[in-house]
């Protein structure tokens, strides 16, 4: 069965692992720390994504824009053509225009917990989540699946001694 807990977006650091590895991590505070949250035990992570306002069609979209010689004097960052003819005589919805990037509610799944200090209520998760620092974020996880993760993970190591 799913758990889910709300927590904040602290910022983001880096872990060392054991064999020198650079990890990067997200620090989550939780006003209650589950006891069921372990080292290993993958996530899924929802929040609300960062605002990036209004934004032209090169950056929300990534068009490739007009030329930049043969005349074309103002026609660089423009989308081109939005449309056919007398026939449709209109614009399609949901064609990718110019506007407000960003802001919306985004799910990152498969990211592992890589540390949990209960005295802080802290967990430090692998990667990035979404949204700004102290923005509030669910996390949704599996208790126990941490130690089945770890089993697998060890044994992929082993067969790598092996070889």
């Amino acid at each position: 069965m799913m758990k889910e807990i709300k927590g904040k977006k602290l910022n983001m650091s880096q872990v060392f692992a054991d064999d020198g590895r650079v990890i990067p991590v997200t620090l989550i505070k939780f006003t209650k720390l589950p006891d069921d949250l372990t080292a290993g035990t993958p996530v899924t992570v929802t929040g609300v994504s960062r605002g990036k306002g209004f934004a032209g069609v090169m950056k929300r979209w990534g068009f490739a824009g007009g030329p930049a010689t043969h005349g074309q004097s103002d026609r660089e960052r423009a989308p081109g053509s939005i449309g056919g003819t007398t026939t449709p005589g209109r614009v399609y919805k949901g064609k990718k225009m110019a506007g407000r990037m960003g802001g919306r509610k985004t799910t990152f799944r498969g990211l592992l917990v890589v540390e949990v200090d209960p005295k802080e209520k802290i967990a430090k998760l692998s990667g990035a989540v979404p949204g700004p620092q102290r923005a509030e974020v669910t996390l949704r996880y599996e208790p126990g699946a941490g130690e089945e993760h770890q089993k697998e993970g060890e044994k992929r190591e082993e067969k790598k001694d092996e070889n």
